[in-house]
């Protein structure tokens, strides 16, 4: 079967079925629905005046045993060192492993929101997101009788009225849901997402006790100045409140297809949901199959370039978020597979997107803000991505750009981190952190996941393309949008890009790159990092040595 659905979608080739506009039986009041569930989370978030005592009390009993120790072994070590451990009991690597050990008990939600954090490299400190990926792929799956039940009563059928065969074992199993191979009666391979028995009333308990409870952690862990409990409660009510319908979840995957495809971005493969088999809690969609992201070996074993593949993920991301306001939210290895081109086939090397649970969506006027910041950021213009930021909800209306420019240096020499002192490079991240706070700095849902995922794609040229030039990658991606799209750009940004010259001074000074310099590759860049973890490292051991010789004294 030839596809002809493609003008619709960044589809397969060769589709078990094919995507008729109009033609799916659950889509009909879908944009109701996301709009319902939006309107929801300020009122789950919200701290009522007395507790939800059953599901408090369950959490508490986790928590407690984590928390309390913790607290007196960092009260007895700071008292006796005259500061905050750096390692063993009572630090920061002790909260974290003891957070995770309480999560996994509690289940889902909490499991679900350590993921969130585990997956935000960059936002959150390292020592939480090194310790919070443990528990990403440990979630034991539900029983086979438990998931048949699920799938029979939300499709009001018998399993083998549907499929021809069901593996009872899943292919994977997550916080929310876990997924099974299995074949329709009709013949064709999918995969069933099935969502746990019982985990949307837990979120709903859970969403409570954390909208009470995060009040009462502002300032009384070390991690609050970076990840403000209440703010974080709220950007994972508003995230994991749409993964509990799957409806809205195949409708991402259309979305996404279509802009993808008017973006003629055919490197790109996303499965078709059936046009009926769609609840609530059910979700089968076309099975692809393919290498691993991480597969780095098998990919040039199949003559993938690697380069080409990143280059092709930045360009498609940033044209989604930018262009058409729909982006997937989540990418990281385990969201991708790569299909490699057949030799002497018509289609290239594509990438199969999955999981869209989380995908970022942007009205009109925050579309075009990012739009602002990555043309702020390609002519070193500071006040205009603050401006822009300022529209995307991260920074107050009423902010003085000028004053945070000027309070920030951001219009002065920047500061070179690999000539800096530890106790200066502290210095300077405090004083930033605490600036922004003061503005009222926060992380809006799709900026966080934005962030989030800039983040995996630079992960991803370390691990597929270490040698690529970073600076001449970032040129191509530039005259990409001034070639492809440089009349929109003008139109609704009022700047002609075609007319520019790309401007990567700021980007060179914050690096403490000499302007003259021309070329940087990842190995480069890791180089210049591993400079800075090795002088903080260095610090911290001559403060522990300080600490063991006042004690001993």
């Amino acid at each position: 079967m030839t596809a002809r659905d493609l003008e619709h979608g960044t589809f397969s080739d060769t589709p078990p079925w094919e995507v008729v506009p109009g033609g799916f039986s659950w889509r009909p009041g879908v944009g109701e629905l996301r709009r319902s569930v939006a309107a929801q989370v300020p009122a789950l978030v919200r701290p009522r005046a007395l507790p939800p005592v059953g599901r408090l009390a369950v959490t508490l009993r986790h928590l407690g045993p984590a928390l309390i120790p913790w607290l007196v072994a960092r009260r007895w070590r700071s008292r006796r060192n005259g500061r905050p451990p750096e390692s063993g009991p009572g630090s920061v690597a002790d909260l974290a492993r003891r957070l995770r050990r309480a999560a996994e008990r509690l289940g889902a939600a909490y499991i679900k929101l350590l993921q969130i954090i585990s997956a935000g490299e960059g936002l959150f400190p390292e020592t939480l997101v090194a310790e919070f990926k443990l528990c990403r792929d440990r979630v034991p799956p539900e029983s086979t009788e438990d998931v048949i039940a699920a799938v029979e009563e939300d499709l009001g059928r018998p399993l083998n009225a549907v499929f021809a065969s069901f593996d009872a074992n899943p292919i994977a199993a997550a916080s929310v849901a876990q997924v099974h191979g299995a074949v329709l009666r009709t013949g064709e391979r999918v995969v069933v997402k099935v969502q746990r028995p019982t985990v949307a009333k837990r979120v709903y308990a859970d969403l409570e006790v954390m909208a009470w409870l995060a009040p009462r952690f502002v300032g009384r862990i070390p991690v609050a100045a970076l990840a403000n409990p209440p703010a974080l409660v709220e950007l994972f009510a508003e995230t994991i409140t749409e993964e509990l319908d799957f409806r809205l979840e195949a409708d991402n995957m259309l979305d996404v297809a279509k802009s993808l495809a008017e973006l003629k971005q055919r490197t790109y493969v996303v499965p078709r949901p059936h046009p009926d088999l769609v609840t609530p809690r059910v979700l089968v969609m076309e099975r692809l199959t393919g290498l691993a992201f991480d597969d780095v070996e098998g990919m040039r074993r199949a003559g993938v370039d690697t380069a080409a593949l990143v280059r092709a993920g930045m360009i498609a991301f940033l044209e989604g978020a930018t262009l058409c306001g729909i982006f997937h939210g989540d990418l990281h290895a385990g969201n991708l597979f790569v299909l490699p081109a057949e030799t002497g086939g018509a289609l290239p090397t594509r990438t199969a997107l999955l999981d869209f649970g989380i995908t970022g969506r942007l009205d009109e006027h925050r579309r075009r803000a990012f739009l602002r910041l990555l043309v702020g950021a390609t002519i070193n213009d500071v006040k205009g991505q603050l401006s822009a930021l300022v529209d995307l909800g991260a920074l107050p209306r009423d902010t003085d750009l000028d004053a945070v420019i000027a309070d920030l240096n951001l219009s002065g020499p920047a500061v070179d981190p690999t000539k800096l002192t530890p106790e200066e490079l502290i210095g300077e991240i405090q004083k930033t952190v605490k600036a922004l706070l003061g503005y009222g700095a926060r992380m809006p849902k799709e900026l966080m996941l934005f962030v989030k995922n800039m983040v995996f794609l630079d992960g991803a040229i370390a691990t597929l393309a270490p040698d690529v030039d970073l600076f001449g990658e970032i040129t191509h991606i530039a005259q990409h949008f001034a070639i492809t799209h440089g009349a929109r750009i003008a139109g609704e940004v009022g700047f002609d890009v075609t007319q520019t010259t790309l401007d990567l001074t700021g980007m060179k000074a914050s690096m403490g790159i000499e302007a003259e310099v021309e070329a940087l590759t990842y190995r480069d860049l890791q180089a210049r990092r591993e400079i800075i973890k090795e002088r903080l490292a260095k610090r911290e051991a001559r403060e522990g040595k300080r600490r063991q010789k006042r004690a001993g004294g």
